[in-house]
């Protein structure tokens, strides 16, 4: 091989090593942004956890209203290590299912909504929430979003969950490397949990997305999220994010898993599957 050659070989090879690791740091940043929730739930979770189980039965002793839907709020769940969002062995046990009904239109902000007042129906709106706001991976989307679906006393959209993993993903640089390798975020919701209820008009209500990330490569997680769900009769009636604090994290835990059934998580089907 000639001298010229040989230096060419060399230089390419360079350029493809450099190419991979600028795709694999977009890969791992893009990661790092999309899995803020997970490490921060981690660090502040408590060492107890309940039931679902348990909480409906503590909440029981409490007469209907804000101490009634605060104590369900504020009971910790289950806590799982980071690993937990990742990956895992599918479990050899049945999962129990629950049905997510359909969206019957598009609502304000191109939300999909028209779901009813039941908590299935709540479950359903969240999870029509969360996907139109992270699937988007703008603050600008997430305060629109908020804004539309949300009550004037509850969490603000600057400390809202959601927005602060768009603003973990946009902050880690993975934002930039977004638009030339042709990300996309698509988040699916695979598993629910009713945590409590009071009355008709408002439901503690959790879901588990499946967050998958495209730059060049893979990224992929699992992302438990929980909200106050409050019926309104604006617009024909539909669920909304209600008044007061944050709830308690969700436990991300791989779909499927025994960790998850252990968590509470049910599968979620259609109407069509039954």
């Amino acid at each position: 091989m000639s001298t010229a050659a040989a230096t060419a070989d060399q230089w390419g090879r360079r350029r493809l090593v450099r190419t991979l690791v600028v795709v694999a740091m977009a890969a791992l940043l893009l990661l790092g942004g999309l899995t803020y929730a997970v490490y921060s739930a981690v660090a502040s979770t408590r060492t107890s956890s309940v039931t679902p189980a348990d909480v409906a039965q503590a909440a029981e002793q409490l007469p209907p209203g804000p101490a009634r839907r605060d104590a369900i709020a504020a009971a910790p769940m289950l806590a799982v290590p980071p690993e937990a969002s990742r990956s895992g062995t599918p479990s050899a046990r049945r999962s129990a299912t629950l049905t997510l009904p359909p969206a019957g239109r598009v609502g304000s902000a191109g939300v999909p909504t028209g779901f009813p007042q039941t908590p299935e129906g709540a479950i359903g709106q969240l999870a029509a929430i969360e996907t139109t706001v992270l699937q988007s991976m703008s603050i600008d989307r997430a305060h629109q979003v908020h804004v539309a679906w949300s009550t004037p006393n509850a969490v603000p959209a600057e400390a809202w969950e959601l927005t602060g993993n768009i603003q973990a993903f946009l902050s880690s640089g993975a934002g930039q490397y977004a638009d030339s390798l042709h990300s996309a975020v698509v988040a699916t919701p695979v598993a629910a949990q009713i945590k409590g209820v009071d009355g008709t008009d408002w439901v503690l209500a959790c879901v588990l997305l499946d967050v998958k990330a495209q730059i060049s490569t893979q990224a992929r997680i699992a992302y438990g999220h929980c909200e106050r769900m409050q019926w309104t009769t604006q617009d024909g009636g539909r669920w909304v994010i209600g008044d007061g604090p944050a709830p308690a994290r969700a436990p991300s835990t791989w779909p499927g898993t025994d960790l998850a059934n252990d968590a509470g998580w049910k599968t979620l089907t259609s109407p069509a599957d039954q």
